[in-house]
């Protein structure tokens, strides 16, 4: 079953790589704005202390300008590491001057004790994603860094997603872990 799984997980990838590297840039920058103003408007947004999250690749939802308008109204912002046992850290940061390249080229914070985020009580962890279900169920990357991060993770767990890339149903795996939240250009919705 799992091998099933895995086999149309990475068709899936495919496509909708696919569909991200065809958006033009116009296109895919009015989308990305659209999705922070739909994350920086919401009451999950408004009322977390610490928000977690990602650094964009060229293809992601953009997640700079979230991250600067987060920093300029105080609340506390982390981001994640990627460790050799194959889990995430997160390390806050004061700007975006504090993150460097780092594993598979992704801008990572530097690896510091003393900025380490341990205390996750009011925090909303921004995830990325491929694609998303309605019922949060994600299709990631296949490195399993979130599914290990969200499953001891007590806060609230938002995923980014085009609304034209939620599909009817993403296969999950028993070691998946849905999102509680979806934010696409158009709304946020509880998933599960």
């Amino acid at each position: 079953m799992s091998e099933v799984i895995s086999e149309e997980k990475v068709m899936l990838r495919s496509h909708y790589k696919d569909m991200r590297k065809k958006m033009t840039l116009a296109y895919k920058r009015s989308l990305d704005l659209e999705i922070a103003r739909t994350v920086l408007m919401s009451d999950l947004y408004v009322n977390a202390e610490h928000i977690l999250f990602y650094m964009a690749t060229k293809h992601e939802i953009e997640t700079r300008n979230m991250i600067r308008a987060a920093l300029a109204c105080g609340k506390k912002v982390s981001l994640p590491r990627c460790t050799p046992e194959g889990t995430m850290e997160f390390y806050y940061i004061s700007s975006l001057s504090d993150v460097k390249e780092g594993s598979f080229g992704i801008l990572e914070p530097e690896r510091n004790p003393e900025n380490l985020a341990l205390d996750f009580e009011n925090s909303l962890c921004i995830v990325p994603g491929l694609s998303f279900d309605p019922e949060g169920n994600r299709l990631g990357y296949g490195k399993g860094y979130y599914d290990k991060f969200l499953k001891n993770f007590k806060g609230v767990s938002m995923g980014l997603c085009y609304g034209s890339f939620v599909k009817w149903s993403i296969p999950a795996g028993k070691y998946d872990v849905p999102v509680d939240f979806l934010a696409t250009d158009s709304n946020i919705r509880k998933t599960h």
